[in-house]
């Protein structure tokens, strides 16, 4: 004899397909879907949508915010020091760099052409700072993006050749779609960090973009890899699909620094406590006695 069941209340019977949901938008990872539904569903409704449009717009929900979290991704593992953009750098104070080419290379065109970007000036002028709006750009355009400076990354390949552990990181910066060395000639290298970093320029050669910034004119990089050889074969490489942007001019650091001291001095002098409170010029000097004698 079998036993009769009653009926689920009508709570649990709604909740069970809501929980199943839930389990599976999970499973399937669709956060976005799982926290949007119920709130597009009511819109929905509202708005007399069909159950087509209304997939269409979770469905979009899910796909800019699963790009949104892949770019911020992407943004670090680039390890940025800072995150910058060309919406703040100042093109007036650098008028020997060519805006319309700098503009032209967000579009990250290059890296798609495994192309490279060299931004030579003095120190001050801005070139870390569209390095990393470059790196930026790629980034958010679905390129892999590595940033070091120059004697950072001298230092991880010796350290990784000491560790037996050199092939597997050249692997890494090989796959990298666009490596940013920042800094070079700022910092001496050895000469076995100069010959590394050579080999991790040459082995990216028409495989990847690689954007390089530097102090010093290409004629004085002999100085910072320690070889007339190795320069010529380094720059051969670099120059063959190259973009030049050239930033001489004076600091842009400097030119701040100077126009905050400026302003600072250009203050008056605010007073003090003290001062507010000093007697009257004069109120000293006044006869204790003038207000009894005659007039």
């Amino acid at each position: 004899m079998t036993a009769k069941t009653g009926p689920v209340p009508s709570g649990k019977t709604a909740a069970v397909p809501a929980v199943l949901l839930a389990h599976h938008l999970k499973q399937l990872k669709l956060p976005t879907i799982l926290r949007e539904h119920e709130k597009v569903a009511r819109e929905a409704a509202r708005d007399g949508v069909d159950h087509v449009r209304y997939l269409l717009r979770l469905v979009e929900l899910e796909l800019l915010d699963r790009e949104r979290r892949v770019t911020e991704r992407r943004i670090g593992e680039a390890k940025f020091p800072t995150v910058k953009s060309l919406d703040t750098f100042d093109f007036a104070a650098i008028p020997s760099l060519n805006r319309m080419l700098t503009l032209e290379l967000v579009r990250c065109e290059y890296v798609a052409g495994r192309e490279n970007v060299i931004a030579l000036g003095n120190s001050g002028t801005g070139k870390t700072h569209v390095a990393l709006a470059l790196g930026l750009a790629a980034c958010q355009r679905g390129f892999s993006t590595l940033f070091l400076t120059a004697h950072a990354l001298a230092s991880q390949l010796m350290e990784a050749r000491d560790e037996k552990r050199l092939l597997k990181l050249q692997a890494q910066l090989q796959n990298v779609k666009l490596l940013i060395v920042d800094e070079l000639g700022y910092v001496p290298l050895s000469q076995v960090g100069a010959e590394l970093l050579f080999e991790v320029f040459s082995q990216r050669y028409e495989r990847g973009s690689t954007i390089v910034t530097s102090n010093l004119p290409f004629e004085e990089w002999p100085a910072v890899f320690r070889s007339e050889r190795l320069t010529g074969a380094l720059l051969d490489r670099l120059t063959h699909h190259v973009h030049i942007l050239e930033m001489n001019g004076e600091s842009y650091r400097l030119k701040q620094s100077a126009g905050r001291r400026t302003a600072a001095r250009a203050e008056p002098p605010k007073a003090t406590a003290h001062q507010d409170h000093a007697a009257a010029p004069g109120e000293h000097d006044r006869d204790p006695h003038a207000a009894s004698q005659p007039s």
